[in-house]
């Protein structure tokens, strides 16, 4: 463990020396057409390392293994004019998939999109921009219930004072070939307070898959990603007509604090058989231990720009809890809880260290693991 974390540290040393030099804002990723009209590439570079203790099995081996290595490797092209339309090509070469590929204009009946882009139930995982979570990965419910990037049009809209509303309809393919059904999706946002450094959010969202292969499968990492393990399986649920999801969403921005939470819901209906519900939530505080206020846009909360020239420092912890089983469904029940600290080196750099303790109790099998997780991100 101690070379994996002298790597790791070696990598952050490799990014922090060029972060501190020059101003982190002036590089040159875009490039000026006239009219008003950009062109440029955006980049996410995540390398991570994951090592797990407390995982023996009762035959003595180990139910992970540690593992170090590019989480993600996303660059976008984009043409955009501010105010009036973007095109975004996206690929993640790390898991060899599609991203965010799509055409949005904005008019004054609100922005339109047609393309590939991520479904709206989960906040994290629907709403957040995946250089701006405050966690490694996210957390159980949101991982069993978000149904991830569908090739649809959406329509966006906050022309009413504090609201925002946002519909969109998803096709039965995605980029990917990952699809397996038509997705009617919708969400809601009420602020009642929204000025810097002071936010109130409240969200509602819900979606009906109608599932063409008329299966289902529900379940969760434990909150680290560089393992195919899941402590919580429903394993292949058969008979699958449509699936449901639920979330409400809430969280309070107060100067460097940030209080979030969602709960999350989703049911398999089969006729003919028993449905199955799955059902979790998130809560989480974290601390700006430098005193920056995190930023908030559109219904997302944004990281923290640092105010000082070594950077920012937030301290972080979460709750969350994930349980599917359901009848005859003993897909498990898992709770976590995750102490992070991050470090905004600038705008562009980002270190993050995690350390998860996972409760699961699956059929007979209780496993308890401790993970220590390391993360070295760049953006731009």
């Amino acid at each position: 463990m101690r070379l994996r974390i002298l790597a790791a540290a070696a990598l952050a040393c490799g990014l922090v020396q060029p972060a501190l030099a020059g101003d982190p804002d002036s590089w040159p990723t875009s490039v000026e057409l006239g009219n008003g009209v950009n062109a440029g590439l955006k980049g996410l570079l995540q390398y991570d390392l994951n090592q797990f203790t407390d995982d023996r099995m009762p035959d003595g081996s180990d139910r992970f293994d540690d593992a170090h290595t590019w989480r993600r490797q996303e660059f976008n092209l984009y043409v955009e004019k501010k105010g009036v339309f973007t095109i975004n090509a996206g690929y993640d070469f790390q898991s060899n998939s599609w991203v965010d590929n799509y055409i949005g204009l904005e008019t004054r009946a609100g922005r339109f999109r047609l393309g590939q882009f991520k479904t709206p139930v989960g906040w994290e995982d629907g709403n957040t921009s995946t250089s701006n979570v405050t966690f490694m990965e996210r957390s159980l419910p949101e991982q069993a219930v978000h149904e991830g990037r569908r090739v649809g049009v959406d329509w966006f809209y906050q022309g009413i004072p504090h609201w925002l509303l946002q519909v969109g309809f998803f096709t039965r393919h995605d980029l990917n070939d990952d699809a397996a059904g038509e997705t009617f999706a919708g969400r809601v946002v009420y602020n009642p307070v929204q000025e810097q450094g002071e936010v109130v959010h409240l969200g509602l969202t819900a979606s009906r898959e109608l599932r063409d292969d008329r299966t289902g499968r529900i379940r969760a990492r434990p909150e680290v990603n560089l393992t195919p393990v899941r402590l919580v399986d429903t394993g292949t649920l058969l008979g699958v007509d449509r699936l449901d999801r639920q979330g409400l969403e809430a969280a309070w921005i107060h100067g460097p604090m940030l209080l979030q939470g969602e709960y999350l819901a989703m049911q398999a209906i089969r006729p003919g058989l028993r449905d199955f519900h799955a059902r979790g939530y998130y809560v989480f505080g974290t601390w700006a231990l430098t005193g920056e206020s995190r930023g908030y846009k559109t219904g997302s909360v944004a990281g923290l720009t640092p105010q000082h020239p070594w950077g920012a420092l937030e301290l972080a912890l979460r709750y969350a809890t994930l349980d599917l089983d359901d009848g005859a469904v003993m897909g498990g029940r898992e709770h976590d809880w995750t102490l992070g600290l991050n470090w905004y080196i600038n705008t562009h750099f980002k270190l993050q260290a995690n350390v998860i303790r996972a409760f699961s109790d699956r059929g007979n099998l209780p496993l308890d693991p401790t993970i220590y997780a390391m993360r070295a991100q760049l953006n731009f």
